[in-house]
């Protein structure tokens, strides 16, 4: 049995910030990333990465998120057909000095009921034949193009916790988007939902993110792997199109190792995502520490009893770059590649 276990955020976004590792026991962690060889390589996002992981190309500047989750999203009552589907998912904008800094879902709640009324809001504030607005989920909202435009934009997961200044949408068609989403905050400013909702302390939803845009895949959608396991609803689409075995993400790697049969498996763990994210240091060293106990430790005891053939663990940095730590059993007993620390790990590049 081979694995690809997928961690972004395995070390801390903040490389001036090496003090977050002290005191941290990793044990299992160290030893399997130091033993094994080391490779890295360029990667802005989770979402570029499986794309380009299940052969899917970018259309225009921009993966095709939209039309490959629109069927897993609206259960099977929406399909992509032919025509281009966007992002367009509820974020909290926040004004600082001079920047302007959003926050998506993982910083406040929605309810299916508030996500649909924000979306007739909108819808019947445009007034638009052309462009309207889905609320599939109460996160994850779409909206149907009767043309390709024109444009670049830029995945929600990048721009979270940034200036959106620096990440505007771009292209011949970037100006009418880009006047489109300072129109939507202006019909949400101020709205009575957002009202309640800080009433109640919860950010209001002033803005709506461009993302993700394109036409379903033409070609049939590849996978290396017999079986996926995650709770990340991209990574379940995937799975769907390319008709792999997909299951909830196991407790730990000793229940992932019962349930599991020969054959390619990938394992996407994103419990440290947020938590980098949003810079919640507390929280992510807990969450790391626990991830060594379910499963770094009891991976590390099947790749010793040869449970496990090989093992590509492949880590996603906020800093536009990737690396992937691939270990099989014989390597655990090369004594000239010494342990290294998480410190020292992090700043391989």
């Amino acid at each position: 049995m081979n694995l690809q276990l997928v961690i972004p955020d395995l070390f801390w976004p903040e490389s001036s910030q090496q003090e977050i590792y002290s005191d941290l026991s990793l044990p299992k962690l160290e030893k399997i990333l130091s033993k094994s060889k080391q490779d890295s390589f360029s990667s802005d996002s989770l979402e570029a990465w499986l794309c380009r992981l299940f052969e899917i190309n970018k259309q225009q500047s921009d993966w095709p998120i939209a039309p490959i989750m629109l069927q897993n999203d609206s259960s099977n009552t929406i399909y992509p057909g032919s025509d281009f589907w966007m992002r367009a998912d509820p974020v909290h904008l926040r004004i600082e000095q001079n920047h302007i800094l959003l926050a998506d879902s993982q910083a406040f709640k929605i309810s299916a009921e508030e996500s649909q009324q924000l979306v007739e809001i909108i819808n019947r504030s445009l007034n638009d034949s052309n462009i309207q607005l889905i609320a599939l989920q109460p996160t994850r909202w779409y909206l149907r193009c009767t043309q390709i435009p024109e444009l670049e934009t830029h995945t929600l997961s990048k721009v979270t916790c940034k200036n959106i200044n620096n990440y505007l949408a771009m292209g011949a068609e970037g100006a009418f988007w880009n006047m489109l989403f300072n129109e939507i905050q202006m019909i949400l400013h101020e709205n009575p939902i957002n009202q309640q909702r800080e009433s109640a302390g919860e950010l209001p939803i002033n803005s709506v993110w461009f993302w993700g845009g394109g036409i379903m895949p033409q070609t049939k959608i590849e996978s290396i792997y017999s079986h996926v396991w995650c709770n990340d609803n991209l990574v379940k689409a995937l799975a769907f199109h390319s008709n792999t075995i997909w299951e909830e993400l196991p407790l730990n790697a000793n229940d992932f190792i019962k349930k599991s049969s020969p054959g390619n498996h990938l394992i996407v763990l994103d419990s440290l995502y947020g938590k980098a994210k949003y810079r919640d240091a507390y929280e992510w060293r807990e969450t790391l520490k626990e991830m060594e106990k379910k499963w770094f430790s009891p991976l590390y005891s099947a790749l010793t009893d040869k449970k496990i053939s090989q093992i590509d663990l492949t880590v996603i940095r906020s800093n536009a770059t990737a690396q992937n730590f691939r270990i099989i059993p014989s390597d655990l007993w090369k004594f000239w590649r010494s342990i290294k620390s998480m410190t020292s790990l992090s700043l391989f590049l």
